[in-house]
């Protein structure tokens, strides 16, 4: 009997899995996979591991477990997919990574064939591989990304743990913990990153995190030298004022740092630091630099999807020191898009990696078409993850790759301001565009599906808005990311990640670093999990919501099929699931 094929994607606080059975596209009766990990998840009253735990299933043949209730484990309910995640991964378990003693955790997964109330799974077919759990840092590369996961069962259960209800406010300390738990690591970037350094620069676009960053920084620069660039765009506050949402962090600590305001772009939107050695005098030595998605916010660190990188590379961060210096004396776009390209490739830890910085002239597109045309390259695989992209030609490039029989996943945050002052619907402003490997596998969730009126059947009531926040103007972000990967799961991997929106802003007029990452099967890794994380989260309500305004005749149960049916389309030579099973379980 053939085994089931079984690949991990581990990240820092989760491990993605994808497994295959072969022998599963001649069986009527294969109702899916049991996945056992051992050792199993932490007792957190004890702290202790189980010998062994089955991995949980949200929904089983009767529809979704009670709000009340435990998730079913996966040999009573079989996982119905080619690809799930183990998220039971403690904070003791990231500690002991960090250190050096990387837990490693064995899985089992078991094809599960016979009827609902007799379950067969087949031992003699299992699939076993040990999983090395990754540290945040590795290699001389940091990568963390957060939770941010507002509308989740697992934040609700966060909530309810700590004693509050939908319309409770918490407590100061009680929103703390929410935003960490919702930060996931991500709130202690900046603060670990200047405790280890001695002098920093840095050019920051929104710095109003008074929980976590602007403390740090205050922190840091009473002992040590800090200079940043800030972006000096006045907007209209509540009180009708044209003020800089920076400005109150900037009379915080003006005494102290040395700002440099910049208004020549039509945003500064770089979000990293530089440390090192004498950045102020006349033989600087750069050392380190943190870049990413992330702003300087408390809801860029928790409530919005984000990440952040840190490369300990003197010439890497050399690069970053330089555009300080330039930024610094907020010289005008013309000026910077003349010397704008590609720096030439530098060695990382198991990376190759190069750094482009914008604007650049108005006929020119290196920075993007550099993208584009690896997404043309790719062997097998693209995913995009990304919050208004407006580039016609990069959507195309990542379509045509799914028409092309790739593997194509897109998660993309759409928001579109209205030109009047008429009434517009939410759903209308605000959305989760979600490409299913293929352009025409199109989903939309409408800012509307967050409501409470509308949580899906079985599902405890969840949250759009951090428990006792107003409503903002308009939707809130939920997806801030802007990366894109490339042939992910293969051996050489590209990953594209900074600060720019793919827009002709960001190429253009604005401020912005982009990263290209070569080579790192490690980050590719984390990358897929993180991605799959998200867009399956949003997928699964998408699937509902879409059933739901079916007719009742073609309506489907939120609950797992009692026949192998569940599996046609991804046995089928051709289609576009059958090519995405066959790339992400097998090497």
């Amino acid at each position: 009997m053939e085994k089931v094929a079984i690949r991990a994607y581990p990240a820092p606080g989760m491990i993605l899995l994808a497994f295959d059975w072969d022998e599963g596209s001649r069986r009527k009766d294969f109702l899916g996979f049991a996945a056992r990990r051992t050792p199993g998840f932490r007792d957190p009253a004890t702290r202790r591991y189980a010998p062994s735990s089955w991995l949980l299933n949200r929904i089983d043949f009767n529809g979704p477990a009670d709000p009340e209730q435990p998730d079913f484990p996966s040999n009573e309910a079989p996982i119905q997919k080619f690809l799930w995640w183990d998220a039971r991964i403690g904070d003791e378990d990231r500690a002991a990574a960090s250190a050096g003693r990387n837990p490693v955790f064995r899985y089992e997964v078991f094809p599960v064939i016979g009827t609902p109330g007799n379950l067969q799974p087949l031992a003699e077919a299992a699939g076993t591989l040990d999983v090395t759990l990754p540290a945040e840092v590795e290699h001389d590369i940091g990568t963390w990304f957060n939770r941010a996961v507002l509308s989740s069962q697992g934040f609700m259960r966060k909530l309810r743990g700590m004693g509050l209800e939908l319309d409770d406010k918490p407590s100061a300390e009680q929103a703390r913990e929410l935003r960490r738990w919702l930060a996931n690591g991500l709130d202690g970037v900046v603060p670990a990153f200047l405790r280890q350094a001695r002098e920093a620069v840095g050019a920051i676009y929104h710095l109003t995190d008074e929980l976590f960053i602007v403390p740090a920084l205050d922190t840091f620069s009473r002992n040590h030298s800090l200079a940043l660039v800030y972006d000096a765009k006045k907007t209209e506050s509540a009180d009708g004022d044209r003020v800089s949402p920076n400005q109150p962090a900037v009379d915080r600590l003006k005494d102290r740092v040395a700002f440099f305001p910049r208004d020549k772009a039509a945003i500064m939107h770089n979000k990293y630091l530089v440390s090192g050695r004498g950045l102020a005098g006349r033989r600087p030595a750069a050392a380190r630099v943190v870049c990413g998605s992330a702003n300087y916010t408390t809801g860029a660190l928790s409530t919005q999807a984000n990440l952040m990188h840190t490369f300990d590379s003197s010439a890497l961060a050399g690069l970053y020191f330089d555009r300080f210096k330039r930024l610094k004396d907020n010289p005008p776009l013309s000026s910077l898009a003349r010397n704008a390209r590609w720096s030439s490739p530098i060695t990382v830890g198991d990376a190759g990696v190069r750094v482009f910085f914008s604007p650049e002239a108005s006929s020119q597109r290196e920075s993007i078409d550099t993208i584009v045309e690896a997404i043309h390259r790719a062997r097998s695989s693209v995913l995009f993850c990304l919050f208004t992209p407006t580039d016609a030609e990069l959507r195309d490039a990542c379509f045509m790759a799914g028409d092309n029989g790739k593997m194509m996943f897109g998660l993309v945050n759409r928001i579109a301001r209205p030109k009047t002052d008429e009434a517009v619907r939410a759903d209308q402003i605000a959305a989760l565009e979600l490409y299913h490997r293929s352009r025409q596998g199109r989903d939309v969730i409408g800012a509307e599906r967050f409501r409470r009126s509308d949580t899906p059947e079985g599902f405890d009531t969840e949250l759009m808005l951090f428990p006792g926040e107003a409503p903002p103007p308009f939707p809130p972000v939920i997806i801030h990311h802007k990366f894109i990967v490339i042939d992910g799961e293969t051996a050489q991997p590209v990953i594209y990640s900074g600060s720019a929106n793919m827009s002709n802003n960001s190429l253009h007029r604005n401020d912005e670093n982009l990263l290209e990452i070569r080579g790192s099967r490690r980050i590719a890794a984390i990358y897929l999990a993180e991605f799959f994380r998200l867009y399956e989260h949003y997928r699964a309500r998408a699937a509902y919501y879409r059933d739901r305004e079916m007719p009742s005749s073609g309506r489907r149960t939120f609950k797992l099929r009692s026949d192998a049916g569940w599996a046609r389309k991804h046995y089928s030579p051709g289609t576009p699931e059958y090519k995405s099973r066959r790339a992400m379980a097998h090497e």
